[in-house]
């Protein structure tokens, strides 16, 4: 393990002698996630999508009755999901550069994706896994020049275990002008981007083994910067924004907020499909657990994404089954070991569980994180 990341001692050796580096405390200092960054995220990818005004279901929804009863058909009755897909991340704050008379952060990224492949006994095994490690600092006016650039993009791996990313980049997660300010910030958008990417990328592995009677469950949005139109998926978000309109009926009379619409939602039950980006995607919602068993109604709830590539209506009838199946899902969770078990599936969380195994430790990192010499001591500053 120690012998694969000896790649980080070229990167940080050509930094180290070319920028004035101030190592942070102890090494690194891992960033923490913020509780609410599903959320934030829908709200970036669906950025689109905050006023709801049409129905993508077939037969016609009526709007004055948005909800479908869907009680649960267990795994021995229907075993429709079979393949399960989920990233996981850890970023780190290495230190901060100074090139001229710019600073900037330096941060350490370690990502993953894996698959998860259920049998008809139930038991869940990893069919496949990848890990990268990402480097994240910027370039240009707000970081290293372009010559330093050039050189330190050599030293990425060709397979891509690990890449130098440049923090200044804008993708769905992070759309803003990039400022000295959000740098930091950036960093963990941009791996959460390469996350994503590399969820995406494993869908692949799945290939030739989806069909109509076994599907596959990706972890969040069937979009980040394009659209996913894998057939047989669907996304399940356990954190979803919360500030959509719903406005149906003539003229668009009726509106509801998203709190209303889950407020009422009964347990083993689904929302009518919505319409989101121009019709290529179909969501709803569905309720997994009773409104009793959580402590507030948007507990227990997840938001439902299929692909539409043809921008045609879902079929009630097989929105009902997929709907149906998830409830099942419910039944086996991770309380206790993680405060999203209202609404996380088990070989999702199990997935993450392998993602997080693989990564190495933050002992082991720190013995390779190496800086040739500190340029100058903070007392040195004017």
């Amino acid at each position: 393990m120690m012998q694969r990341l000896n790649f980080l001692e070229p990167v940080l050796s050509l930094l180290g002698n070319n920028l004035d580096v101030l190592p942070a405390v102890g090494g690194a200092v891992e960033d923490l996630l913020q509780p609410d960054i599903d959320e934030l995220e829908d709200m970036l990818i669906n950025a689109e999508s905050r006023e709801v005004t049409e129905f993508l279901e077939t037969p016609a929804p009526n709007s004055r009755d948005i909800y479908r009863p869907t009680p649960p058909i267990f795994r021995a009755q229907k075993h429709l999901y079979r393949y399960f897909i989920d990233g996981s991340l850890r970023s780190y704050y290495l230190a901060t550069g100074v090139e001229g008379n710019r600073s900037f952060p330096i941060e350490l990224a370690q990502i993953g994706a894996a698959v998860m492949e259920r049998d008809d006994q139930g038991r869940v095994r990893p069919l496949a896994r990848r890990q990268r490690i990402l480097l994240l600092l910027p370039k240009g006016q707000l970081g290293v020049s372009d010559t330093l650039w050039r050189q330190i993009k050599q030293l990425d791996i060709p397979d891509g275990s690990f890449e130098v990313i440049d923090t200044t980049e804008r993708n769905v997660n992070t759309p803003q002008e990039p400022t000295p300010e959000s740098l930091r910030t950036r960093a963990g958008g941009i791996a959460r981007n390469r996350m994503h990417r590399l969820e995406i990328e494993m869908i692949g592995d799945t290939d030739g083994l989806r069909n109509k009677d076994a599907w596959l469950i990706l972890d969040g949005a069937v979009k980040l910067d394009q659209f996913i139109k894998t057939p047989h998926m669907i996304g399940v978000a356990k954190n979803f924004r919360k500030d959509p309109e719903f406005r149906f009926g003539r003229g668009a009379g009726k509106r509801l907020d998203i709190t209303k619409i889950l407020a009422g939602l009964p347990y083993a039950s689904r929302t009518v499909a919505f319409s989101a980006h121009g019709g290529q995607v179909a969501f709803w919602y569905v309720r997994l657990r009773e409104q009793k068993e959580v402590d507030y109604p948007l507990m227990g709830v997840v938001k439902v994404e299929l692909p539409r590539p043809d921008r045609t209506p879902v079929d009630a009838e097989l929105a009902d089954l997929i709907s149906q199946t998830l409830v099942a899902e419910r039944n086996v969770t991770p309380y206790g070991r993680d405060n999203r078990w209202h609404c996380h599936l088990y070989p999702i969380f199990q997935a993450e569980q392998a993602i997080k195994n693989g990564f190495y430790s933050r002992d082991v990192l720190m013995g390779m994180i190496r800086w040739p010499k500190l340029q100058f001591a903070p007392s040195d500053i004017p």
